[in-house]
Parts: C-alpha cells; sequence; structure tokens
C-alpha cells in the first residue's frame, strides 16, 4: 500500500459521485414541478449537489487521482421518482424526505485525523450546505403535507359531519328496535 494515499479518498469519492448523481435527479425534477416555489427549493439544492461533485472531483485530481465510478443502484430508481407524473409530495416520499434520521450522517466524518487542511476545509463547507439543503427540503415538504392536509380536512369534516349523521341514524334504530324487542318479551 503507497504510504502516501490519503485514508480518505474512498470518501472524497462517494461524495463527488453521490452529489453528482443527486444533482441529475433533483435537476429533473426541478424542470418538471409546476410549482415555483417548489422548483426554487430543488433547484438550489441541485445546484448545491452539482457543485459539491465537481469540488471533490477537483480535489482528487488535486491530489493526483480521480473518480472511481461505482453502480449505484438507487440512481435509476432515483430518475423514475424525479421523472415521474405524480405530486411533489408523492416524489419526496419516494425518495425519504419523509423519513426522520435518528442520527447526524456527517458525525464521524472528522474522525480520520490525518485529512489534510484544504480537504478539511472542503468536507465543513459541504457538511455545512448539505445540513442547510436538509432544513430547506424539509421544510418545503411540511409545507406541502400542511397543504395536502388542509384539502384532506375540508374534505374530512363534511364526510365526518354524514358519518355522525348516519350513526346518529344508527343510534336512533337500534334504540327503536331495543324497545320493540323490550315490549314483545312482556
Amino acid at each position: 500500500m503507497d504510504a502516501k494515499k490519503p485514508s480518505y479518498l474512498g470518501l472524497l469519492n462517494a461524495i463527488a459521485l453521490g452529489e453528482g448523481r443527486s444533482h441529475e435527479y433533483l435537476s429533473c425534477w426541478a424542470a418538471k414541478t409546476p410549482d415555483p416555489e417548489v422548483k426554487k427549493v430543488i433547484q438550489t439544492v441541485a445546484i448545491r449537489e452539482g457543485e459539491h461533485s465537481h469540488a471533490f472531483t477537483k480535489r482528487l485530481c488535486e491530489l493526483g487521482y480521480g473518480v472511481l465510478d461505482r453502480p449505484d443502484p438507487s440512481f435509476e430508481k432515483n430518475m423514475a421518482i424525479a421523472n415521474a407524473d405524480c405530486s411533489d409530495l408523492e416524489k419526496f416520499e419516494a425518495l425519504g424526505f419523509g423519513k426522520r434520521e435518528e442520527r447526524d450522517p456527517f458525525g464521524g466524518v472528522f474522525d480520520d485525523l490525518s485529512i489534510d487542511i484544504r480537504t478539511g476545509e472542503l468536507l465543513g463547507r459541504y457538511i455545512a450546505e448539505e445540513r442547510d439543503s436538509g432544513r430547506m427540503l424539509r421544510a418545503c415538504y411540511q409545507a406541502l403535507r400542511e397543504q395536502a392536509g388542509r384539502g384532506r380536512s375540508e374534505t374530512g369534516s363534511r364526510e365526518l359531519g354524514e358519518l355522525h349523521h348516519r350513526l346518529d341514524e344508527i343510534c336512533a334504530a337500534i334504540g327503536k328496535l331495543q324497545q320493540e324487542v323490550t315490549a314483545l318479551r312482556r
């Protein structure tokens, strides 16, 4: 093993690949959404992802290495979701944005004490932007959920009222039936 080869090359490679793929499917989604607010958020995050991919590819090059392509089985699925004719809310959920993360996915990045200062600066900026992008996406998702909930609650209120009316009719019929049964037993 080459003693000069940085231990964090795999991390840089994974980020370069993952961010590039995210840029592709988020750009596709941004171009497809009819909602200008969703488009603004998705486009901002897509641009960041593309920039991250280029920055980490550049850093690998500066270190004397290139990006090694690794297959990503979820990429085709993500592209299909981004290009699908479904709501933005459904896309958020299909892409996993509705799931709550239990831990910080970046928590252990700086455990490798051999990370050089330039790579550390790049990783720090990347992590800060990823966390901000996550906040933006969660806020957008939550707004879409609330919009969908309001639409359902108006319909749901009417349906609930109808259900209460029918239950009242059923309870009245049961009460009448009980009276008739009681009268027959006497």
